[in-house]
């Protein structure tokens, strides 16, 4: 009932009754204070991994960006509501949501980078050993517009199976919106058979011996994006130098995170000074620097299967790649979504890639030669790789 009323409440916040007062309660927020410190709203996963390692790291002091410490949320409801009403200026968002945001309900904020790239896995009881073995079962997945959603939905059909919201029969998956810290003990007592998330449920339920990871999201769809930055368009369209400041503080950030993975596992932890968040740093040590015997398994697991890849666990790259974009949308539509979702389908996916992103700011943030280098791009274009 708890994610039933989560998902009733963002979907009320994407329409424009709700958000009316909401958005009026920013504007009015904007006008007392057009130089408001920066406020960062997150979710305790690594998908806010640039925005709180800028933070907790000094970049954005460096920058010339006044902050306070980031404000931890439990919900995407509260967060997304938070964002609205202007008491944070920044946040982290489900790549799929920022669709739903800009498409369904027309809010004015925009999207402006990617946080990271792959960090996702479909987890299941030790016992299960493939898609089909999770027939007349049910799986977990964060929220209806998450890239968790798209991708398992994909794997299902590909095993010839059915997605169901109740009562799974065989030949049929049901699915389930669950808050990710319900997902593992849910595991454990066989409410779920599985679940697919951000990290780091996924090793948690591993170092607690309840799971296995089945697939890594990145092993089936290359080098994607799961959550991205956004901030308010009023902050784009009257301090864009500042907007340029925060960003190219992420963009850092992210290359930072990349190159320090222990430091920042450390960082993130509850044993960290700033507790940003409830996770153990050896479990997101695992994450972001997985052991080699630890990576050996999972190839030999079938979880990794594209070894030519290269892929990283989770790793960081902030450049949203117009055909990503395109191939979220196509892949959107495809998808059995709650709620109503009817805009979806009147989208043209090249022309909806081009308007999700104001790539102004982390364009000109990426513009030095080492920062390219510093993510290994060799361009700002790229073919989407999608294979179950």
């Amino acid at each position: 009932m708890h994610t039933r009323r989560d998902f009733l409440k963002l979907s009320a916040l994407f329409g424009a009754a709700a958000a009316l007062p909401l958005l009026q309660a920013c504007s009015k927020r904007a006008s007392a204070d057009p130089d408001a410190p920066l406020t960062i709203g997150y979710l305790p996963i690594l998908d806010a991994t640039p925005l709180l390692v800028a933070h907790g790291t000094g970049l954005f002091r460096q920058n010339g960006v006044e902050t306070v410490k980031p404000v931890l949320f439990r919900s995407w409801a509260s967060l997304v509501e938070a964002f609205l009403s202007g008491q944070v200026n920044l946040i982290h968002v489900l790549s799929p949501m920022s669709v739903w945001m800009r498409y369904g309900s027309r809010a004015p904020v925009r999207a402006l980078m990617w946080n990271h790239t792959c960090g996702s896995a479909l987890t299941v009881r030790p016992d299960i050993r493939s898609v089909q073995d999770l027939q007349g079962q049910t799986v977990a997945i964060p929220f209806w517009y998450s890239i968790h959603n798209v991708i398992v939905q994909q794997m299902i059909r590909q095993a010839g199976l059915q997605v169901v919201e109740k009562n799974p029969r065989q030949g049929q998956v049901r699915l389930t919106v669950m808050p990710p810290s319900d997902m593992v003990p849910g595991l454990a007592s066989k409410q779920i058979a599985g679940f697919i998330v951000a990290e780091p449920f996924n090793a948690l339920a591993e170092a607690k011996g309840v799971g296995r990871v089945l697939r890594f999201s990145g092993d089936i769809w290359k080098d994607h994006a799961c959550c991205l930055s956004m901030m308010h368009d009023h902050d784009i369209q009257n301090r864009p130098e500042w907007v340029q400041k925060v960003v190219t503080s992420l963009v850092q950030a992210a290359a930072w995170a990349k190159n320090h993975r222990v430091e920042t596992a450390n960082l993130l932890a509850k044993q960290g000074v700033q507790k940003y968040t409830p996770h153990d740093a050896n479990v997101l040590r695992s994450v972001l620097q997985p052991e080699p015997v630890a990576w050996g398994r999972y190839e030999r697991d079938g979880a990794v299967r594209h070894l030519d890849w290269h892929q990283k666990r989770i790793d960081f790259q902030p450049y949203p790649f117009q055909s990503y974009s395109e191939m979220l949308v196509t892949l959107l539509q495809q998808t059995h979504l709650a709620g109503v979702n009817t805009f979806l389908q009147a989208l043209n996916p090249a022309e909806a890639a081009k308007e999700l992103f104001d790539t102004r700011f982390v364009e000109a943030a990426l513009r030095p030669s080492e920062m390219m280098q510093a993510f290994g791009l060799q361009g700002l274009a790229r073919k989407e790789v999608f294979e179950i």
